[in-house]
């Protein structure tokens, strides 16, 4: 049928998980395919190292992402390992650092993630971005260059709406600029989220400029 959807891969290894622009599913695809991981019998579990937008509760402060990655993951983590740095604002990390008085860096960041994967092993690992590929950190630093400190495999998450198919080539050859240090993982997970519009719409488009398979979710 047309409508339906094929089932989404078991991946194992490590990879990072960005978008085309905030809001576009990014967590939402991470859990769906923790999820799928857990009913193929792997272990697996999901970071955010940085995230801003936080709410206050008795155990500290609290991301709704991070929480949502820790309920797909099958390895229970604790929170401050998931979300290492977790600010207050929900603007761009640079801006809500800023704000908190906090320095946040691609040096730090690789740290804790290089820190949890040597801690604790799993089938498979998402490590989920901030906002788009390109998200200032500081004033000299983006967090892709998180993805190509740590050399991972990078999945593009695409939010279907206008103008989508742009956003996604766009972003994805500026992942591949990166290729000495980022290999561009060839999956490309597109976030329906009530929009409408059917995957075949899109799925051509992206093959021909990707060169890559497609799965919606």
């Amino acid at each position: 049928m047309e409508n339906q959807k094929p089932p989404l891969p078991a991946l194992k290894g490590v990879f990072f998980v960005t978008g085309t622009d905030t809001e576009v599913g990014k967590t939402w695809v991470s859990c769906r395919l923790l999820e799928r991981a857990r009913e193929a019998g792997l272990s697996c579990y999901g970071l955010k190292p940085v995230a801003a937008g936080c709410e206050e509760t008795a155990e500290g402060w609290r991301n709704d992402d991070a929480l949502q990655l820790m309920a797909a993951s099958s390895v229970t983590l604790p929170y401050e390992l998931v979300n290492p740095v977790a600010l207050k604002a929900p603007v761009a990390p640079h801006i809500a650092a800023q704000q908190e008085g906090k320095a946040v860096t691609l040096a730090r960041l690789a740290g804790y993630v290089r820190g949890a994967l040597s801690a604790h092993k799993a089938d498979l690992i998402l490590i989920e971005g901030a906002g788009g590929w390109r998200v200032p950190l500081n004033d000299r630093e983006m967090l892709s260059g998180l993805a190509a400190e740590l050399e991972l495999p990078v999945i593009q998450v695409v939010g279907m709406k206008l103008g989508c198919i742009n956003h996604a080539l766009l972003t994805a050859e500026a992942i591949k600029r990166r290729v000495a240090l980022c290999r561009y993982n060839g999956q490309l997970f597109w976030f329906n989220g009530g929009s409408g519009r059917k995957p075949a719409h899109f799925a051509p488009a992206f093959t021909r400029g990707l060169c890559c398979g497609v799965s919606a979710v």
